[in-house]
């Protein structure tokens, strides 16, 4: 079973290998009462990825090691600069299952090979304070590191290491570090031993230098990126679906124009686009966020699924829809099985609280315990289903379309016109059947039909609120202003939904208890309630709609 400990360290580069690498007196240090020696600990690591390096790419890194007091398997996820999350399982000889799925989403079918073996002998210390409390490690690493693949030869140096203290205070480290400065040491120019280790023993080019030299610092500032948007942070459906996306990746590939740089966006296409990849990159990265069920994954990588398809439906006019509506119905399942996940969360939610908010006196039979059983054996069921649908095929195809699309994408002719037009048009367009369904919910009397109609106003709402997050980079804060307006909408319209919702559990959970044998009276009295919920909101939605009205789209 894998556990996960959140690391928090910094390095610092040291002298070469084989020369001395001492350490100023560390007691100095505000805090710190003394400096245990712990010796020397002989570390055996053989690093995993693809072939093309895919983990490495994303600032991941997945080892085997020995020595220590804490050999196995270790995945390091980035959460942010200088702090990692370290899933670590048993000893094993091969890739234990359980971290080869927090990886899938990156590496899909290809093969996890050793690529680089490092060899350190580290030398320990603990820093503690008066009572003895750790405080934090700090290590001087002699590292040798061999290319296993992918390149070829060895490299050696040495590095300073400080690991804060499990639920240490990060401010510690800035004291360490003006201690280790004034000592003339430096920050390490590698985000890891492993990083270091590619790169020094990277295949080179000589025949062009200058060229090598412009594609490393591309590949290092594109891996800069993606650890940065990593730190803001973890088989089924119609017949032929599946087909269909292999078809339109095949298309996007060898039909599309190439696609915009990711800098500078100057067209219309350039602004969508980006935001595009903006989404495609959540999926990917909160995969394993999803699989470790860490709170709001769930939430935050379908509506990454969601703002994905509604910018493909919004700008049908930017991306040939032959490509991209295959990949909207790949897009619509997904977004489907994380909804049985994230739909039970919310429920389960609102009707503790509606609960909780009871007098006790309205409370009759076992209802909180019905509730919880209820609730679980739904979460369970769909937890189960969600794993097997991130390690399906058909999710794996959807990823591979994606990132197929991004690489080629199948932009149309109003691509390359200025955004204010082409993009502020698609945006009014939106707007315009926003606008349409709230004012036929507002002229239909209370009843399922209103129901209906307040929910696709809605999911409109939020259509166009994506519409206009990817409009804000090109039309400024008319669009910023939409994007606030459809949210609080968004908002209101959720709240009536959320009743609808709830109102359908309580009916489940009252026959349930019915047929128990149980008091269904609390039942009722919490389902009229949630009516009185959906009353208020559809009586505030005239007073919500108007002055977004008047005002108007971009």
């Amino acid at each position: 079973m894998a556990d996960t400990k959140r690391e928090i360290e910094r390095k610092y580069e040291g002298p070469p290998a084989g020369g001395d690498a001492p350490l100023p007196d560390l007691t100095d240090v505000p805090g710190v009462s003394r400096v245990i020696d712990k010796g020397v600990a002989e570390l055996d690591a053989t690093y995993y990825d693809t072939a093309d390096q895919r983990l490495a790419t994303a600032f991941l890194t997945l080892r085997r090691r020995t020595g220590g007091d804490d050999a196995g398997w270790h995945l390091k996820l980035p959460v942010s600069e200088g702090v990692r999350d370290e899933i670590r399982a048993p000893l094993s000889d091969t890739v234990p299952e359980e971290l080869t799925a927090l990886v899938r989403s990156r590496i899909r079918e290809a093969e996890l090979v050793p690529v680089v073996r490092l060899l350190s002998a580290r030398d320990i210390s603990h820093l503690v304070d008066a009572s003895g409390t750790l405080l934090a490690e700090v290590s001087v690493d002699r590292v040798r590191a061999e290319r296993l693949s992918g390149g070829a030869g060895s490299t050696e140096w040495t590095e300073i290491e400080v690991e804060l203290a499990d639920d240490g205070d990060p401010a510690f480290l800035d004291k360490v570090e003006k201690k280790l400065r004034k000592a003339g040491l430096k920050r390490s120019a590698s985000a890891s031993k492993l990083a270091k280790a590619l790169d020094d023993t990277a295949p080179r080019k000589s025949a062009h230098p200058e060229k090598a030299e412009k594609a490393e610092k591309a590949e290092k500032a594109e891996r800069a990126e993606r650890a940065e948007k990593a730190g803001k942070a973890e088989k089924g459906g119609k017949a032929g679906a599946t087909d269909k996306v292999a078809d339109a990746s095949k298309a996007t590939a060898t039909a599309a124009k190439p696609g915009p740089p990711e800098s500078a966006p100057h067209t219309a296409g350039d602004h969508v686009l980006a935001y595009v990849r903006t989404q495609r990159d959540a999926i990917v990265e909160l995969d394993p966020a999803v699989r470790r069920d860490v709170p709001d994954s769930v939430h935050r990588m379908r509506v990454a699924t969601r703002r994905l398809r509604s910018t493909f439906r919004s700008y049908g006019k930017i991306f040939d829809r032959t490509v991209t509506d295959p990949i909207g119905v790949e897009l619509k399942w997904l977004a489907a099985e994380l909804g049985v996940d994230r739909d039970q969360e919310v429920l389960t939610e609102h009707l503790t609280a509606t609960l909780d908010e009871l007098p006790s006196d309205l409370v009759s039979g076992p209802v909180q315990a019905r509730v919880s059983a209820w609730s679980g054996a739904r979460r369970s069921g769909s937890r189960q289903r969600l794993i097997a649908v991130l390690d399906g095929k058909r999710y794996l195809d959807l990823l591979t379309a994606l990132d197929t699309l991004v690489a080629g994408p199948p932009l149309l002719e109003a691509a390359a016109k200025k955004p204010e037009k082409v993009i502020s048009k698609a945006v009014r367009k939106d707007f315009k059947k926003v606008a349409g369904l709230v004012g036929e919910a507002l002229e239909l009397p209370p009843g399922s039909e209103r129901d209906l109609t307040m929910h696709d106003a809605r999911k409109k709402a939020k259509r166009t609120r994506y519409a206009a997050e990817a409009a804000t980079p090109a039309l400024g804060k008319p669009a910023a202003d939409l994007v606030k307006s459809m949210k609080s909408l968004q908002t209101l319209l959720g709240d009536h939904q959320d009743s609808v919702m709830v109102r359908g559990a309580l009916r489940e959970l009252a026959t349930e208890a019915h047929e128990a044998g149980e008091n269904a009276f609390t039942y009722g009295v919490l389902y009229g309630r949630q009516e009185q919920r959906a009353a208020a909101v559809e009586a505030a939605l005239p007073g919500e709609w108007e002055p977004i009205e008047d005002k108007g789209a971009v």
